[in-house]
């Protein structure tokens, strides 16, 4: 095979990861940043019947900078802003793999995280506008990165070959758990030393810059690359000759009638219900339950998706292993990753309910749960591309469509189930 080291399919996977990067840090910074933009009183005044954690930070209270603006946004209406981003999210799903398939995936996922980041820059604008500006910036946002999923499945079915699959993709989508790891504690620090406002320039102002060199760097397929050795693209292009379908249009019909599209759809609803659930609430969960302040909020919030983030890329490696040298079927692979992805979780995390005031416990458990999770990118994940990779951005809008449900109303019940 050829060597994986600075080829252009590898240098992909990198370029991807940055952008994975960037769209999450663009989409869970409002979660750390809503906890600072809202008045303190405006949320608790329910909350104070409750039986609260004691007090334990035991930090050195530097003089935190209180220039931010502040707004009376009660729960629901928190609950409300955070679900925004999905709205636009879902309506672009089926359109952005139908799209990347006319017009590639290059142009469509530059765009869609260009967009994104200047949305986020007109983010405290609109919130100096109002509520409803807010969250018609947030679904927009939505609207730009419903595409990108779909696009890089859709540039991966031209651009990876069979048995290294798990790999390039692992290392592509392992850039969004990234992002998380790194912005939620960044986005803390940001908050508490200058003020939010700068949390939605900064990671605005690097999407853009990424932009340019996705623009310069990335091409649609191997054929189009303009510095690929020539026995790399050989080694794709023949890898993948018998993979990919001739046919123009796209069968609808036997793909609404495909059981395992629909089984897909049903690992993909489930695994997101925890990890949107999660993703938006955990700042959250971590200042008024466990009663962390801002600076350990970012970091504590950050570590579950760190652990995410390793067993991401490991277990890609792994599932590519078994598959190439241990000849289990790529079937067997996927099933027993989703298996693990999706009970590892579930347990830690009716446990961690359990646990009440034991900080450390906690917060180990959520992030075993979550670090678990990672198993399914090599799972239900990637099986788009193994089904039919010919329309694997299609398919994967389709399954991410049902996915974004969990977005929209997870955080909104569990707002609800936890008025005290």
């Amino acid at each position: 095979s050829v060597p994986s080291c600075c080829s252009a399919r590898y240098n992909l996977a990198l370029l991807a990861c940055l952008g994975f990067f960037l769209l999450y840090a663009l989409r869970v910074n409002l979660s750390v940043a809503l906890v600072d933009m809202v008045e303190p009183n405006s949320s608790l005044a329910k909350n104070t019947t409750s039986n609260v954690c004691p007090d334990h930070s035991s930090t050195i209270n530097v003089p935190r900078n209180t220039t931010g603006e502040k707004y009376s946004w009660d729960a629901d209406t928190q609950g409300w802003i955070l679900g925004s981003f999905f709205y636009g999210y879902i309506i672009t799903q089926i359109p952005g793999g139908y799209l990347a398939s006319k017009i590639g995936g290059k142009l469509l996922l530059g765009f869609g995280i260009f967009g994104t980041s200047i949305f986020t820059l007109l983010t405290p604008l609109a919130a100096d506008l109002g509520v409803g500006y807010l969250i018609a910036v947030r679904a927009l946002e939505g609207l730009g990165e419903g595409v990108t999923f779909p696009a890089m499945h859709s540039m991966w079915s031209s651009w990876a070959p069979p048995l290294e699959r798990s790999k390039l993709l692992s290392i592509s989508y392992a850039g969004a758990q990234l992002g998380t790891v790194v912005s939620l504690p960044l986005s803390g620090l940001i908050c508490y030393y200058m003020n939010w406002v700068y949390v939605f320039y900064i990671f605005g102002a690097l999407g853009v810059l990424w932009w340019f060199f996705w623009m310069g760097l990335v091409s649609d397929t191997p054929e189009t690359h303009r510095s690929i050795s020539h026995a790399e693209r050989e080694y794709i292009l023949s890898s993948l000759k018998a993979q990919l379908s001739t046919q123009k249009s796209v069968p609808w019909r036997p793909m609404l009638e495909s059981l395992p599209l629909w089984a897909i759809v049903v690992a993909h609803f489930s695994y997101n219900w925890t990890f949107y659930t999660l993703l938006t609430l955990l700042p959250t969960y971590m200042k008024e339950i466990l009663r962390f302040d801002a600076q350990e909020n970012g970091f504590l919030s950050a570590l579950p998706y760190f652990g995410c983030w390793l067993c991401i890329i490991l277990s890609g490696q792994i599932a590519d292993y078994l598959r190439e040298k241990q000849n289990f079927s790529t079937v067997c692979v996927r099933k027993c990753f989703t298996l693990i992805g999706m009970i590892g979780p579930a347990v830690f995390l009716v446990a961690a309910g359990f646990i009440g005031c034991n900080y450390a416990v906690a917060v180990a458990f959520v992030t075993i749960s979550t670090t678990l999770g990672g198993f399914c990118t090599s799972g239900y994940s990637i099986n788009h591309l193994d089904i039919a990779p010919s329309y694997a951005g299609i398919l994967l809008g389709i399954t991410n469509s049902f996915a974004t449900i969990p977005g929209m109303v997870g955080p909104v019940i569990a707002k609800n189930l936890t008025h005290n």
